[in-house]
């Protein structure tokens, strides 16, 4: 079963070095490029696997035809053959493209070789809609025409990779004791998928990536958004703003705005994420916001 992550632990990180990593490279020498500012990519989506061949497709059959895969789909086999230990050489010949909204955005790469069993956990046997990946990693340059069957969009090479659904996600999320559990259930449902649903939401800005380290890690906003439906108020906006506090460090305020519904007031609240490197995290918790 795919892992659900704890929703304020903080990740590991990889101790690869990013100059060897393919998001490291420039596009026309392969090598590294001190000049280039890192370009960090904390992204929601799913990981789909892709034959970037015909070759590649064509070995897949025959390593299928050394498993016993009757019955099954053609992800149930999928996962099937990459399970074997004799077929876990074709992770490496796979093409792993990573989409949000449906949209074909990122190919990943793992930074460690080791982490090829983080994509073959995110081929579920049993795909669902609500299913849900998060990668962290470095952007690259876009893929060249033959890397992936012509698709070419950046390369991430990641230090963290995992997956669950939705629903397992809410389930972890402390529910407090004055909400019923299916009402708090449909207002954490409805925030994770606002969230996503922000206009160019690739992971790829500070912005961004404050808010999805958000929807997957700290779960008070979910607390403070049920406590303001059962208020009978909306959540009317969510802005990110760079913070006052930034200097050394790149400090970004996401402010939640909730307006009631009868008398079209707002209460706002905020909370201070850190996103100067790969691993954002939390500096302040949510607390209510004053304009100054």
């Amino acid at each position: 079963m795919a892992q659900t992550p704890e929703p304020v632990s903080p990740p590991e990180q990889s101790t690869s070095s990013p100059a060897q990593s393919p998001a490291n490279r420039c596009p026309s020498s392969g090598t590294a490029s001190p000049s280039a500012p890192p370009a960090f990519v904390y992204a929601v989506g799913q990981v789909e696997p892709r034959f970037p061949g015909l070759a590649a497709e064509k070995e897949f059959a025959q390593a299928m035809s050394r498993v016993d895969t009757a019955g099954q789909t053609d992800r149930q086999a999928l996962r099937s053959v990459l399970d074997e230990r004799a077929g876990r050489y074709l992770a490496r010949q796979i093409c792993w493209v990573f989409t949000i909204e449906g949209l074909e955005t990122y190919i990943l790469v793992p930074r460690d070789p080791t982490d090829f069993d983080l994509l073959i956990e995110a081929v579920r046997p049993d795909p669902g809609r609500h299913d849900v990946d998060v990668v962290i990693g470095l952007r690259g340059s876009n893929a060249p025409p033959d890397r992936c069957n012509g698709l070419m969009v950046p390369i991430v090479a990641f230090d963290q990779l995992y997956s669950f659904d939705r629903d397992t996600l809410i389930s972890a999320i402390p529910r407090p004791q004055d909400q019923p559990e299916d009402k708090f259930q449909a207002t954490a449902a409805e925030l994770f998928d606002r969230i996503g649903q922000v206009a160019d939401n690739a992971g790829a800005t500070d912005e961004h990536r404050a808010l999805n380290y958000l929807a997957v890690r700290y779960h008070a906003i979910y607390t403070r958004a049920a406590q303001s439906h059962a208020a009978e108020a909306a959540l009317s906006e969510v802005e990110v703003r760079r913070s006052r506090l930034s200097g050394a460090r790149n400090i970004v305020d996401v402010i939640f705005s909730y307006t009631h519904r009868r008398n079209d007031t707002t209460e706002r609240y905020f909370v201070r994420v850190d996103v100067t490197e790969e691993f954002p995290f939390l500096v302040t918790k949510l607390s209510p916001f004053y304009e100054r």
